[in-house]
Formats: structure tokens, C-alpha cells, sequence
């Protein structure tokens, strides 16, 4: 662990509990950075030159990364950008399910748009109520997180599946940004439609970047607008030549940003995925079995076979203050206290909260 830890300086000054708010910046990915701007400040536009090559290479990395093609890669600075962008190329008026209290970069892009839109609860039973609610609302789209932001509840991947064999016509829309960098994910594999995410939590990649995933069937129900010159090939190309999933690139792009993600995703790669998200779900499991001893989940959490990382404990300000002022960085959430365990932190570290809960 102490090899992994070394890379993350800010880990040295306390014990830090808030991926889901931030992730930790490797000093790989930063140094990175540094060179990558020395190279533009000393070349200017003969560095610049290589842009649109660079951004292809990234574009693969992330492609391989999640098992899709690069023709189903969008670099974008934020999910938000690209969810926007998704939205306003579908046609109005379609029902559109949610989750109540999902993330408001999820819901408020649908709420102020013309659909129609139902909501299923976010409880220990989540599919059995997102099963329900497709079967009365029939809607034309689900869209919802993988991973809950207030308190971490994961859905089912395998029922999605089972969902979509059921509903072949049913759009399924994701954000993944709780939920990429914590466990291996297929999108080849996946029933998920749509999946987009900012990289700048659990994929430790900073701020500014993000993809979308757009698989090549769900693209028949989506006519995005945005555009911009970078969206051609060509300063002599023509508007409409413009392919899907370059709609969601218009302008110039951010070699430094999009690079950043490229760079952990490689140093992720480099230090074994499988090992670090085998040890998400050690310290996932360990937290989870401390704080139901405590007393401090509800059923949500409790009563669900499989939990992620991310835990939203009973306590108040007055708690909040006092691991604050015991170095332990989380965040008050939900009228909760949420904390969250990625693979550089350790279960000492967890052994450590659970005294000071006491």
C-alpha cells in the first residue's frame, strides 16, 4: 500500500475520506501536466500542431480502458456538458424516468426541458421500484446514476440487462461518475445506451474533463445540435458532414486536461486495476460492517446486498466538526455525514474512524 500511497502527497497530512467529492491527484499525473505546458509555452503552435493526434491517442486509451471503440468516445470537459448536449437532441414530449433525489446534474437538465417525467424511489429495494415504475410509466428513457452521491447505493448492472431484454426500446441514459475507477467496466458488455462521466473523483484525473459513450444503436434516438469548427475535419467541410459523436467536440480541444485523464488512466492501468478495485471492496466491506455495528446506516444501506464505497453516516454538525478537527476530510451531506474509500486509502485508516465514532 505504502508504494501506491506515495504518489498521493496530500494523503500525508490527514486521512482522507472525500473521493466522492474530489479524488486525489497522483504526482505522475502532475508532473505530466508540468511538461506538457513547458512543451507550449516553448513550441507554441508547433506543439499545438499535434493536437488533433494527441486527442485521438487519448480517445483510444479511454476507449480500451472501458472496452468500447473509439467511434463511441466523445471527450467532453464534464458530464454535464454532455448530458446537455444529449438532451437537447432528443425529441420533446418523450417520458423520461428518474430517480428521486439522484444527482441534480441529472435531474435539472430534464426538469426544465418539455418531457414528460416519472420518478422511481431510491430505497433498499431500488430495482424492484425502477422495475414497477417502467411497467406503469412505460417511459421511453430511464436515466440515473450508477452509484448514489448522497449515500452510495450501486445499482445492479445485471439488472439492467434483464431490464433491457424486457424493454428492448427502453433508452438507458448513465452517469457514471461515482462509479468509473472503482471496479472493472465493460461497455461492450453493458446494456447502458449512454454513459458519461467527469473523471475528476474516482478516475483522480483533476478538473476539466470527462467523456460520453454513445453506443452506435441508441444513436438512430438522438440528434444532437451542438456544433463547432473543430466538429469538421476541415475549415472546407460542411456543417452537415458533421459525424454523431463529434457533435459533442465542437471548438478547440484541451490536450492538457483531456492528457490529465489519459494519464491516470495509464497510471491506474500501471499499478493493476484488479488489485486496487479488489481493495475497494475489502475496505467497502470492512466500513460497512463497522458502521452497521455502530448503528449508524439506515436500511438503504444496510438491507442492500452490495454497497460501493461511498457511506452516508448518521451524525450532526457537532460529529462533522470533530472529525474535522481529527484530520478525517469528508463531507456533511443529505443531513448525514458522507465518507468514501478509494484504493489509497487503507483499512487502518477505517479502524481509525470507527474509535473516534465511538
Amino acid at each position: 500500500m505504502e508504494e501506491i500511497r506515495k504518489h498521493f502527497p496530500a494523503l500525508s497530512s490527514c486521512t482522507y475520506l472525500n473521493t466522492a467529492s474530489n479524488g486525489v491527484i497522483p504526482k505522475p499525473v502532475v508532473e505530466w501536466r508540468r511538461i506538457h505546458d513547458m512543451d507550449l509555452m516553448n513550441h507554441a503552435s508547433v506543439f499545438r500542431d499535434q493536437h488533433k493526434k494527441h486527442i485521438e491517442q487519448i480517445r483510444k486509451t479511454v476507449a480500451d480502458f472501458f472496452n468500447a471503440s473509439k467511434e463511441e468516445i466523445a471527450l467532453v470537459p464534464n458530464f454535464s456538458f454532455g448530458i446537455n448536449t444529449v438532451l437537447e437532441g432528443l425529441p420533446k414530449e418523450q417520458k423520461i424516468l428518474l430517480l428521486k433525489n439522484d444527482y441534480p446534474s441529472i435531474l435539472w437538465p430534464v426538469e426544465i426541458r418539455d418531457f414528460n417525467i416519472c420518478y422511481a424511489e431510491i430505497d433498499e429495494h431500488l430495482e424492484r421500484n425502477i422495475a414497477a415504475a417502467v411497467e406503469k410509466h412505460k417511459p421511453d428513457i430511464f436515466m440515473f446514476s450508477i452509484v448514489q452521491w448522497l449515500n452510495g447505493v450501486q445499482i445492479d448492472l445485471d439488472f439492467l440487462k434483464q431490464l433491457k431484454s424486457n424493454h428492448p426500446n427502453l433508452l438507458l441514459i448513465a452517469d457514471g461518475t461515482q462509479y468509473l475507477g472503482t471496479e472493472i467496466f465493460d461497455f461492450k458488455e453493458n446494456a447502458i445506451d449512454v454513459l458519461g462521466a467527469s473523471a475528476y473523483k474516482w478516475l483522480t484525473a483533476g478538473y476539466g474533463n470527462g467523456f460520453v459513450m454513445v453506443k452506435e444503436t441508441a444513436r438512430e434516438r438522438i440528434f444532437p445540435k451542438t456544433l463547432g469548427f473543430n466538429s469538421a475535419e476541415r475549415f472546407e467541410s460542411k456543417a452537415e458532414e458533421t459525424t454523431f459523436m463529434k457533435h459533442f467536440e465542437p471548438g478547440h480541444q484541451d490536450t492538457l486536461n483531456y492528457g490529465s485523464l489519459e494519464q491516470a488512466l495509464l497510471f491506474a492501468k500501471g499499478l493493476g486495476r484488479e488489485r486496487l478495485y479488489d481493495h475497494i471492496v475489502s475496505l467497502s466491506s470492512k466500513a460497512k460492517e463497522g458502521f452497521s455495528e455502530l448503528g449508524l446506516l439506515n436500511s438503504t444501506t444496510l438491507l442492500r446486498k452490495r454497497h460501493s464505497s461511498i457511506f452516508n453516516l448518521k451524525g450532526d454538525a457537532a460529529l462533522f466538526e470533530k472529525l474535522k478537527n481529527n484530520g478525517i476530510i469528508c463531507s456533511p451531506r443529505g443531513g448525514g455525514i458522507r465518507v468514501s474509500f478509494h484504493y489509497y486509502n487503507t483499512e487502518e485508516e477505517i479502524e481509525n474512524l470507527l474509535k473516534l465514532l465511538k
